[in-house]
């Protein structure tokens, strides 16, 4: 029976936003599996991995009946992309799905949808609205500070702070910090109306898939926020997340205060400069000295064959000197992904983190420890 029936691409678009969260080794087969769902027209794919599912609609369905059965995920996008653009049908018999596209044909094996394990909803305490572009800029701001795999399981995601009308997001590894805000105007539930503050930690994996799917719009995205579950709702996209329990370090300590040296900085003459001295640094060792002093800053590395690499650059500073190094990975990251022009720089003493914010703007903080070269 032919239950979908559309464009190759009209097929692809939905299945390639749930797919992404499909892992490759499944603990049980279903996982490898998408869910779909025939009610008439409208056709919704489903995925999951047991902490995070996504959902989306299509109106790609042919006849009125209600269907549902699961197939791999993986092996029907890799099909589709594999196709000329051309009409595509599926059809189910006999446990299997039938992809037809003119004198192409694909039989795949299926397992039942009453198989599928799909995510009960959660009672949420903040709910709030916000444009795509601006909580994907906030992720973007933070994301690349989350730790991947580390045995402090609180640090491998992003904590999201809703506190009054502002947003902020945090992220750490444990070698620096990135924190970054924007304005809630949007803000309902509990939360709001209790003047409270909620706070949840959205795992790695969930915060990467949100940055791949959020379009660069003002088309709304809202956010609800509970104990142990957020959702994000997005152009005919819900995204339903578990959160990672445990207690997220406190932030605003780590931000320092007594910082005397402060000095601003091209951004891109940075960057390139950094980019150049790194390439004599080694995988085991990444470090690189800044050299601080009076009109300017140099930087410095060194290798296990005694190569060394050496940049100088002008700044508008006056004040005292300082030898200071620093994982040149990390200062890469935050001048990767700030768009102003320039930087401002806040440094202590050699032992002191450093503090790396936007000229002009509290709305971005960047903390990054030093380390011994």
């Amino acid at each position: 029976m032919v239950f979908v029936k559309a464009a190759r691409d009209a097929l692809l678009r939905p299945l390639q936003v749930v797919s992404g969260i499909v892992e490759r080794r499944q603990t049980l087969p279903i996982l490898a599996n998408v869910l779909v769902r025939k009610d008439g027209e409208k056709v919704a794919f489903t995925a999951t991995d047991l902490e995070i599912q996504i959902q989306t609609n299509a109106d790609v369905g042919a006849g009125k009946d209600a269907i549902a059965t699961t197939v791999a995920a993986r092996k029907l996008v890799d099909i589709l992309r594999a196709l000329p653009e051309a009409d595509v049908t599926l059809a189910l018999a006999n446990k299997k799905l039938t992809l037809q596209s003119g004198k192409s044909r694909f039989a795949l094996q299926t397992l039942s949808a009453d198989e599928f394990p799909t995510v009960a909803i959660a009672d949420f305490s903040a709910d709030f609205t916000l444009p795509a572009a601006t909580l994907k800029y906030l992720l973007s701001m933070v994301h690349f500070a989350m730790a991947a795999q580390d045995i402090r399981y609180y640090l491998n995601g992003m904590l999201l702070v809703v506190d009054g009308n502002v947003v902020r997001a945090v992220a750490t590894d444990g070698h620096r910090l990135a924190w970054c805000e924007v304005d809630n105007d949007g803000a309902t539930g509990a939360n709001q109306a209790a003047g409270g503050k909620v706070e949840v930690i959205i795992p790695r994996k969930t915060i990467l898939e949100l940055t791949r799917l959020l379009p660069d719009s003002d088309q709304p995205v809202r956010v609800q926020m509970g104990a142990n579950q957020a959702k994000f709702t997005f152009g005919g996209i819900e995204l339903i997340s578990k959160l990672v329990e445990g207690k997220f370090p406190d932030y605003v300590r780590v931000i320092p205060a007594g910082n005397s040296k402060h000095f601003n900085i091209s951004r891109e003459l940075l960057r390139s400069a950094l980019e150049r001295a790194a390439i004599l640094t080694t995988d085991k060792f990444k470090g690189v000295r800044l050299v601080l002093a009076a009109g300017s800053i140099k930087i410095t590395s060194t290798n296990a064959d005694q190569e060394d690499a050496q940049e100088e650059l002008e700044i508008d500073y006056a004040g005292e000197g300082l030898d200071i190094g620093f994982n040149v990975g990390y200062l890469l990251d935050v001048l990767a992904n700030l768009k102003s022009e320039s930087v401002a720089f806040s440094l202590g003493d050699a032992l002191g983190s450093a503090l790396i914010t936007m000229p002009d703007s509290e709305r971005f903080k960047y903390v990054v420890m030093p380390m011994r070269i």
